[in-house]
């Protein structure tokens, strides 16, 4: 009895990042008709050359490829920059607050002066904080966008490219 080869599905090479997205294009054009059911007795195995071996790419050590990226200058500069923004604007926000309590606490009269109606100046401080809230909110996405982003995906890739 000849010897029958054998399909070996972990002979086949590793697809690139073009090549997946290739695939992926050309499912989404690709007819969404099903393909006919081939019965399994008809299917016959697929001879596959015997690949050469590959050299073993050397072993990564993940922890100190983030130690490295963490000491490197670019991750630095993204740091500062965040803590450039975040701090000050915490501290102007929470001295608001601040402001905003010890008004209430201090000085109730004031805090209970008409302004328009039923509308009193405790009330127009405490919309003002929500509004200061979504202004730095706004303004905090607008500043990662700006001036983080790019460099923080940029450093995210070239890591992901040294544990590969």
């Amino acid at each position: 009895m000849a010897q029958q080869e054998r399909f070996d599905w972990w002979a086949a090479q590793p697809l690139g990042r073009t090549a997946v997205r290739e695939a992926a294009k050309a499912r989404q054009t690709a007819p969404t008709a099903r393909p006919a059911v081939v019965p399994a007795q008809a299917a016959a195995p697929v001879p596959v050359a015997a690949a050469p071996a590959a050299p073993e790419p050397p072993v990564v050590d993940a922890a100190e490829v983030y130690r490295a990226v963490q000491a490197s200058e670019a991750f630095q500069d993204i740091r500062r920059s965040y803590r450039g923004f975040v701090f000050p604007a915490t501290g102007v926000f929470l001295g608001w607050y601040l402001l905003y309590l010890g008004a209430q606490a201090a000085a109730p009269e004031l805090m209970r002066r008409q302004i328009a109606g039923p509308l009193n100046v405790a009330w127009l401080g405490g919309l003002l904080q929500f509004a200061s809230t979504f202004v730095l909110t706004w303004l905090y996405a607008r500043n990662a966008r700006t001036k983080r982003d790019r460099a923080a995906l940029g450093l995210r890739w070239d890591t992901q490219d040294q544990l590969r």
